[in-house]
């Protein structure tokens, strides 16, 4: 039943990103040949009006074919023949549907679960933050020079910078407050996992570090770790002082999972971590404008990692191999899933990874690389500039080229992502 929902929710973003390109393409008065679910031979279908509306044999994607979209035509209704603007909001209509299913979900999600804020609610002594004079109540807003718009984004810029010396900006009563802050590095060894605040306990794992120990070793998000070499653990803080203690010697790691002890023998990983020393607060949901703001912030957050993203690759920040495509994101979704302690626990968590990947998809569809729609719209942007229309056949020379190289760099993606599988 879970990976039942896992495949659902998956298709559900590509259903929804062709069904904005088919609404508005049937607004304005578009002869939409068919709406297809799914690819393949045909398995059925039927026709209403002028557009047939089929069931494929491969479960996975959907497309809408339109008259004139990538032929010539002389029909007045045909996509090639409408106005710039008209072809621009069927095109962009896409991308805009899949943004908006991910704020729509996240809202859901939010109200249901709570969420992470922006303020301070801890901030331990002799950290860099308690040594910078930020205390609880502060509510961070900016750091490395860019704004904050969720509070996971402190720690990605936090790694991305690998601890730098930077500037941090706060509000406290009202007042913007920025100080220059210099991150304590951690020379420590670690099982490579991020832990969940869970009233009070940070031993819950919440995610881990791509390809790392605890991963490897088969942990799931969920896992709640009591004890290391027979050492009773409650915090991450005690969980780093055993591992710092123990070294590299491999250890064992007693976990609860689903009412159920398990244990397996862990080698740690040396590393260099960093930190500021500050937990974030937690808001229970049920205010409307607080939850819709954050759930904004957070869609907002993950649009603009996909050109960040791009920025980091380019200039080898993160490393190709940390890409993950349908096969990883169908493997993540699935194990969030099964460590999820009940239907509804796991329906909200997939529910979230859903809105996540359908924010990403929406953002990267708008990134101007032929065959996607970013190229199509920025190609209606010089035909609107210069008065040309770019002839059908060489957009799709265009569209073709892009879309081998996107066939590569998905083979190469798909490739990492059962690598990563099999390793684990």
């Amino acid at each position: 039943m879970r990976l039942l929902m896992v495949f659902m929710a998956f298709n559900l973003i590509v259903m929804i990103h062709e069904l904005g390109h088919f609404t508005v393409a049937k607004l304005a008065g578009i002869k939409v040949k068919e709406f297809s679910l799914f690819v393949g031979p045909r398995l059925f279908g039927f026709t209403k009006g002028e557009t047939t509306y089929s069931l494929r044999l491969f479960p996975i994607l959907a497309y809408v074919k339109m008259e004139g979209e990538e032929e010539e035509s002389e029909s007045e209704r045909a996509f090639i023949n409408k106005p710039v603007w008209v072809r621009a909001a069927v095109i962009a209509a896409g991308p805009l549907a899949n943004l908006f299913l991910a704020f729509l979900i996240i809202t859901i999600v939010y109200s249901a679960t709570g969420y992470n804020t922006r303020v301070v609610s801890q901030v331990d002594v002799d950290s860099a933050a308690y040594n910078m004079g930020i205390k609880s109540g502060d509510k961070i807003v900016g750091y490395a020079n860019k704004h904050i718009y969720d509070p996971t984004e402190v720690i990605l810029f936090l790694h991305i910078t690998k601890g730098e010396p930077t500037q941090i900006k706060i509000k406290r009563d009202g007042k913007t407050i920025k100080t220059d802050i210099t991150p304590k590095i951690e020379r420590d060894y670690h099982l490579g996992f991020y832990a969940n605040n869970v009233e009070g306990e940070t031993n819950i794992i919440s995610d881990f570090i791509s390809g790392s120990p605890a991963e490897k070793a088969g942990m799931q998000q969920g896992d709640k770790i009591v004890s290391l070499n027979d050492i009773g653990v409650t915090s991450i803080e005690e969980i780093k002082a055993v591992l710092r203690e123990n070294g590299e010697a491999a250890i064992d790691v007693y976990f609860e999972r689903q009412g159920r002890r398990e244990i397996l023998n862990i080698t740690p990983e040396y590393s260099e971590n960093y930190s500021l020393g500050i937990m974030f607060s937690r808001a229970d949901g049920g205010g409307l404008f607080g939850t819709m703001g954050s759930a904004a912030g957070f869609t907002f957050s993950n649009i603009r990692m996909v050109p960040y993203s791009l920025y980091w690759l380019i200039t080898g920040k993160v490393s190709f191999r940390d890409m993950t495509g349908p096969v990883g994101i169908v493997s993540t979704m699935n194990e969030v899933a099964k460590s999820s302690e009940t239907f509804m626990d796991a329906f909200l968590n997939i529910l979230l990874w859903t809105g996540l990947i359908s924010a990403a998809i929406g953002a990267t569809n708008l990134v101007p690389f032929p065959a996607l729609d970013g190229s199509k719209l920025l190609i209606l942007i010089i035909e609107g500039v210069s008065r040309k229309k770019i002839p059908a056949d060489k957009e799709a020379v265009i569209a073709s080229i892009g879309f081998f190289i996107l066939i590569g760099l998905s083979i190469f993606v798909m490739a990492n992502d059962i690598m990563r599988f099999i390793v684990k």
